[in-house]
């Protein structure tokens, strides 16, 4: 399939070299013109947990003259529509659109290509842009994996030539019930990616300080308890029932076991700095809306109370506005919420 990464930033790069690593053509596509030159003169650096360069084709949108038949889809998704509908004539009649944004973004690729074309994939790794052309694999390469499915839980042929060319860098799993693992990886960045936005720190920071563990406790619930109100079953992330591990149900004894695990669950992604994080490092807006707020949406049409995610999408856009800095004292403005 010929296939494009859109958004080729710390997660596209490291995905679009490992591509290049197996010997797949594939287009890494940005507007960072910067860091498209770099990755043209020297290649993809990938650091981190790993160590290679490797050549790829890099080059920025206004630059796009092929038809695609695969376009992995990395961007922010703040504004879907619009990046989709470019794109369009770069599509070939059977093109497959694959989202690896966050949230739930499925709804707003369909409706653009349809139904389906389009295809979700759940990122189970982490990554880091370190200046022009080098990224930092920042999750442990045994501990790397893709969920892979479709809105209507269907498997063809299709679905399994993303499969293969997705397995070139890990696992790729198959899912039946595909928005159960959206709301797995919904759970885990709404309470990691939202701690380290508001926090300014990494996975493992808000996983191991005692104080921000609480809060990332208390917006694990509130995810498992919306995606509960709603219907949707959460599935197992790498074989681990994250629900059965860290949903307590007002049982003391189960609400202190699941606090003890949480930073051994994120262990080998303790490293991670959330995307959003260094979306407010460089002064941009990030997608708090598209994850924690989507908690608090899904929680409100359910008639479930999320005071933990509001006050994460309230801190975020705080820090966007100036209002906040991105600091571990912002820890201290959710004191109360359990009373």
């Amino acid at each position: 399939m010929k296939t494009a990464i859109y958004g080729a930033g710390s997660l596209g790069t490291v995905l679009g070299a490992y591509l290049a690593k197996s010997g797949m053509q594939v287009d890494l596509i940005t507007r960072n013109k910067d860091h498209v030159d770099a990755m043209n003169k020297d290649g993809a650096h990938i650091i981190g947990t790993v160590d290679f360069t490797v050549p790829v084709h890099a080059l920025t949108p206004d630059e796009i003259t092929e038809k695609y038949e695969l376009i992995i889809l990395m961007t922010k998704q703040l504004d879907n529509k619009n990046v989709l509908t470019k794109l369009l004539p770069n599509m070939t009649d059977d093109c497959i659109v694959c989202t690896m944004q966050n949230g739930l973004p499925e709804l707003s690729v369909s409706e653009v290509v349809g139904e389906d074309r389009t295809m979700g994939c759940s990122v189970a790794w982490g990554a880091t842009l370190h200046g022009h052309g080098v990224s930092e694999l920042t999750s442990e390469p045994d501990s790397m994996s893709f969920g892979l499915g479709r809105m209507n839980g269907k498997k063809d042929d299709k679905l399994m030539q993303v499969k293969e060319i997705l397995e070139k860098m890990c696992t790729v799993e198959v899912e039946d019930n595909f928005m159960g693992v959206r709301w797995s990886k919904l759970l885990i960045n709404s309470a990691f990616s939202g701690m380290s936005a508001v926090m300014g720190g990494t996975f493992g920071d808000a996983a191991e300080r005692k104080d921000s563990r609480v809060c990332c406790q208390a917006i694990i619930k509130e995810c498992i308890d919306v995606a509960r109100a709603s219907g949707i079953k959460i599935e197992p992330v790498q074989g681990k029932d994250i629900v059965k591990l860290l949903d307590y149900n007002g049982n003391g004894i189960k609400k202190k076991i699941s606090n003890f695990l949480i930073p051994i669950c994120i262990k080998k992604h303790r490293l991670l700095k959330a995307s959003m994080l260094q979306d407010l490092e460089k002064g941009r807006k990030c997608e708090v809306d598209a994850i924690n707020g989507v908690v608090c949406a899904y929680g409100r049409k359910f008639g479930v109370k999320t005071p933990y995610n509001d006050k994460v999408c309230e801190i975020v856009h705080g820090i966007e506005d100036g209002k906040y800095t991105y600091s571990f004292d912002n820890v201290k403005l959710f004191e109360g919420l359990n009373k």
